[in-house]
C-alpha cells in the first residue's frame, strides 16, 4: 500500500494525442495525478470539468494535472475535445500503473459486487514523494479541496 512519504512508482503511459509521459519527467514541479473509472461518465465528467474549471490555479501554483483510466487514447481524445480539457489524459489499457498506486480494487454498483478503478488522487511533490492521498473523493469539489490543502 502506497502511503503519504513514499515515492510515487514512475511509469510511463500515453496521452489522448499519443504523446508519451513519464511521471519523472515532471520533477520539479508538484503534481496531482488523479484515477477516475471511466471517459465522458457522469461522475467522471464532473471531477473533470472540476480540474479544467480551476486549471489556471493549479498552473499559477506550478502544478501539473494529469488524469488516468483504462480508456483507450481515442476515447481519451473524445473526452478532452468534448469538454476542452486543457490537461493530459493518460491511457493505462493494461492497468499496471492504476495497480501499482493501488487504484484498483471491489467496488458495488447497483448490488454486484466487481473490480474496477477507485477514484484516488495523488499529489506529488517536486522529488516524487507523494504528499497527499485522496480516496473515494467527491468529483464535483475535488479539484477545489486540493487547492485549499495546498495553499
Amino acid at each position: 500500500m502506497l502511503k503519504e512519504g513514499d515515492f510515487a512508482p514512475d511509469f510511463e503511459l500515453p496521452d489522448q494525442d499519443e504523446v508519451m509521459h513519464k511521471l519523472s519527467d515532471y520533477r520539479g514541479k508538484k503534481v496531482v495525478l488523479y484515477f477516475y473509472p471511466k471517459d465522458d461518465t457522469p461522475g467522471c465528467t464532473k471531477e473533470a470539468c472540476s480540474f479544467r474549471d480551476s486549471f489556471g490555479e493549479f498552473r499559477k501554483q506550478g502544478m501539473a494535472v494529469l488524469g488516468v483510466s483504462k480508456d483507450s487514447v481515442k476515447s481519451h481524445a473524445k473526452f478532452q475535445e468534448k469538454y476542452s480539457l486543457p490537461f493530459p489524459l493518460l491511457s493505462d489499457t493494461d492497468t499496471s500503473v492504476i495497480k501499482a498506486f493501488d487504484a484498483w480494487g471491489p467496488k458495488k454498483f447497483m448490488g454486484k459486487e466487481f473490480l474496477g478503478i477507485l477514484r484516488t488522487t495523488f499529489v506529488i511533490d517536486e522529488t516524487g514523494r507523494i504528499i497527499k492521498i485522496y480516496e473515494n473523493v467527491k468529483p464535483q469539489d475535488h479539484a477545489q479541496e486540493i487547492l485549499k490543502d495546498i495553499l
